[in-house]
């Protein structure tokens, strides 16, 4: 089939160059020329493992093309999708929709009659509603309107496409659901269930799903603390409720709070939409709340560990981006906690192996470093903040000889106390 994906943002990016490695010619479509041209010339936005080489091997195949030109991408296309940013407004929270918006009233002047239009950005409920009352304005008699959120995790974005739990098509009319089925058939194989849903109940689910995954989380950071305060290992504790079937054992990882693109912004614009509906989710409030006041006690934690004062002291920040295998930095902990660090004396240097570029601009003062090794140097503490897989497998005692003080904290919990106090360290992790 022919598809046109408007955005090439992460969302945009992945999904286009997933749908063509089914078969599919897909035609992505963006604003910016310097992306566009980057993406012609092989040269990534964003990285993410195995896209690289994804994006290049269907290009070569003729089945993935990057224009900047709307009505050249979207021609002949029998499904166009709309990934286009929707960041969180300022001073309410609500999902910013004026991109979205921007290129349904543009798109309506190129798109051929019967086209599926469907969002792929998540969107509020009755985006959709909004985005045919638009079509219909501008002239559009012919169109169908659907939503497709996507469910994908950054760094594991391309097997999530290809492996996905469900699938989940909200959509009014018969055509739309046979288009997106025809699209997704090359799944079918995998045996992924394709959910037919409304399109405010696929609008949603989306925000659904990405709260509950934020309520796991703040939950258990909080039983982490409450292990802290009464002697128990938050990590034991997490194992035996994971395995309750009813439970799952996903997300029941402590640490320094949730950021990235998806958590805080989705969260953020629920609890709007809740508001406006005059159905407030007070629970998914309270998770707002406790995730905020985490980051910033994470700062109160390296203190402490570093014997109650950080003037003076060199520390050593490991991990920037929010998560591992990606270089997203947006909402992470390490933007509040490195500038606390810094208000308390402390002078940082920093290492993250793929997050730099994201995250200098938004950290003056600190120092950066090419290696784990070299950013521990002299260090008086050394903070693990993204538990990438080479920081799992450091040389403890390479790492402590390096150092000018014996502080380790370990906000992911990746190593385990006696092997940290067995190189030498003064440990201090999460509920434990």
């Amino acid at each position: 089939m022919r598809i046109a994906m408007i955005g090439t943002g992460y969302v945009g990016l992945v999904s286009g160059a997933c749908f063509a490695d089914f078969g599919h010619r897909v035609a992505c479509v963006d604003k910016d020329s310097a992306k566009i041209d980057g993406l012609n010339a092989g040269v990534m936005p964003i990285w993410e493992p195995g896209l690289e080489a994804l994006v290049k091997s269907n290009e070569e195949r003729g089945r993935l093309t990057f224009t900047t030109d709307l009505a050249a991408g979207v021609k002949d296309a029998e499904a166009v999708f709309i990934a286009v940013g929707t960041p969180a407004r300022r001073g309410d929270g609500h999902a910013d929709l004026t991109f979205v918006f921007e290129a349904v009233r543009e798109l309506a002047g190129v798109m051929a009659p019967g086209t599926v239009v469907v969002t792929k950005s998540t969107v509020p409920v009755g985006t959709g509603d909004r985005i045919a009352a638009i079509l219909k304005e501008e002239g559009v008699a012919d169109f169908s309107v659907a939503s497709n959120p996507e469910f994908l995790r950054e760094g594991a974005a391309i097997a999530d496409f290809k492996h996905p739990d469900r699938i989940v098509v909200g959509a009014e009319d018969s055509h739309a659901q046979e288009v997106l089925k025809e699209i997704y058939r090359p799944l079918f194989l995998n045996r992924a269930p394709i959910l037919i849903t409304g399109r405010r109940t696929a609008e949603l689910t989306k925000y659904a799903a990405n709260a509950f995954l934020a309520v796991k989380i703040s939950f258990i950071n909080e039983i982490a603390d409450l292990c802290e305060a009464v002697g128990a290992d938050v990590q034991e504790v997490a194992t035996a409720i994971g395995a309750d079937g009813r439970i799952g054992n996903k997300f029941l990882h402590p640490g320094p709070g949730y950021g990235g693109s998806c958590f805080p912004k989705d969260v953020a614009a629920l609890i709007r939409t809740a508001r406006e509906a005059r159905s407030p989710l007070s629970l998914v409030e309270q998770v707002q709340t406790v995730n905020s006041e985490r980051k910033i006690a994470m700062a109160g934690r390296v203190e402490r560990a570093a014997g109650g004062s950080l003037k003076g002291k060199t520390v050593a920040v490991l991990g920037l981006a929010f998560k591992p295998d990606t270089d997203d930095v947006r909402e992470a902990p390490s933007l509040t906690l490195i500038p606390m660090l810094q208000e308390r004396g402390a002078a940082v240097r920093a290492y993250d192996p793929h997050a730099r570029e994201n995250a200098e601009s938004l950290l003056p003062g600190a120092m950066w470093c090419e290696s784990a090794l070299e950013a521990v140097e002299a260090a008086d503490v050394t903070v693990i903040v993204t538990e990438w897989n080479e920081l799992r497998a450091l040389d403890l005692d390479r790492v402590k000889a390096a150092m000018r003080g014996d502080v380790l904290v370990d906000l992911r919990n990746i190593y385990l106390p006696a092997q940290a106090r067995a190189a030498g360290f003064t440990y201090a992790g999460i509920g434990r």
